[in-house]
């Protein structure tokens, strides 16, 4: 067996890890970025050209694990139709790529989520708007009042109300955002804390620099695409919050698709009264893993030894090979 990944998001972490577990690895993606995985960074035994080369990764008896990137460029019908071994429950991403049920599934574990809004006409508050599906942030606006969220939602392609299907509309909760990354491990049915992450956003963050009187004279437009991830060690009574969270996605994923298990993150902010407000899920390994190679805090804490998230899923792999138990891991 071998463990194979998109050339892209996360792969370095992904492929790291399953090297120091003993797999040989596998990149696949375009030709220009070849070099990323075999001479800057050689964390690739093998390299295929092309976005799935579905026969040459059957042949290599590999098992493949879904980015953000890998679910992006191949999209959602192509995954679930793929032959080659998944990590990972393919039925969660239904759920995590529209945002009416993923809503569905937040609100019944019980966790504190924005207001959203079905009719652009009734915002009242500052919102954010999104597209549906994992782009990075590409694409948010944030609008003020009605008038202003049809002015910048023409950019989206909403021109009227029959196309709001292309869009959420949330409620913009003022606090810290905070990225926590967990991973469930279906073998021994625990929950495990990996790290913590903040993003950095364009320019979004870049506007911040500027002062405010000089931001109102230029008109600037807010963009959320992520370009880098920033570590943060949250405080330790702010722990438990975020680890019952956690617990409580888990839960409802088996009632709800059959489980979630591998690594995901829950993408919210912690407010002033330091309530944790969750806006969405990534169900599978998130870029924000990037800056923990090494290891976290919270990995280290657990384990004497540097462990990644990608490496806790070649850790994961290995183990259910070795008890027999694949088939319940993969799909």
């Amino acid at each position: 067996m071998r463990i194979a990944t998109y050339a892209s998001h996360s792969a370095l972490q992904i492929l790291k890890g399953a090297r120091e577990e003993g797999f040989e690895t596998i990149a696949f993606g375009p030709s220009r970025v070849k070099p990323l995985y075999t001479r800057y960074f050689p964390v690739a035994d093998y390299f295929i050209e092309g976005t799935y080369p579905e026969e040459d990764l059957l042949e290599l008896d590999a098992v493949v694990v879904p980015t953000g990137s890998f679910v992006a460029h191949l999209g959602l019908e192509l995954v679930e139709k793929m032959r080659v071994p998944y990590y990972g429950n393919k039925e969660v991403l239904r759920w995590e790529s529209d945002r009416s049920l993923e809503r569905k599934w937040l609100e019944k574990a019980k966790l504190r989520l924005p207001r959203v809004y079905d009719d652009p006409d009734d915002i009242d508050r500052p919102v954010i708007v999104k597209p549906h599906g994992a782009k990075g942030g590409k694409g948010y606006f944030l609008a003020k009042n009605p008038a202003d969220f049809w002015e910048k939602a023409e950019r989206l392609g909403v021109r009227d109300k029959e196309d709001l299907f292309n869009v959420q509309i949330q409620e913009y909760v003022l606090g810290v955002p905070v990225y926590p990354h967990y991973f469930y491990s279906k073998l021994n049915r625990e929950l495990e804390l990996m790290s913590v992450d903040r993003r950095y956003e364009s320019n979004a963050d870049a506007i911040g620099r500027i002062p405010a009187g000089e931001q109102l004279g230029l008109e600037l437009s807010t963009n959320y695409t992520v370009i880098g991830n920033i570590p943060v060690v949250l405080r330790e009574s702010l722990l438990m919050d975020v680890i019952e969270a956690g617990e409580r996605v888990v839960k409802t994923a088996e009632e709800l698709m059959g489980g979630l298990w591998g690594p995901f993150c829950l993408e919210g902010v912690f407010t002033e009264e330091l309530e944790f407000v969750v806006f969405e899920i990534s169900a599978r390994i998130v870029a924000g893993t990037n800056p923990f190679v090494h290891g976290s805090p919270y990995s280290w804490l657990r384990y004497d030894f540097p462990v990644s998230t990608g490496r806790r899923i070649a850790m994961e792999l290995r183990g259910a090979l070795e008890e027999g138990r694949l088939d319940e891991v993969l799909t």
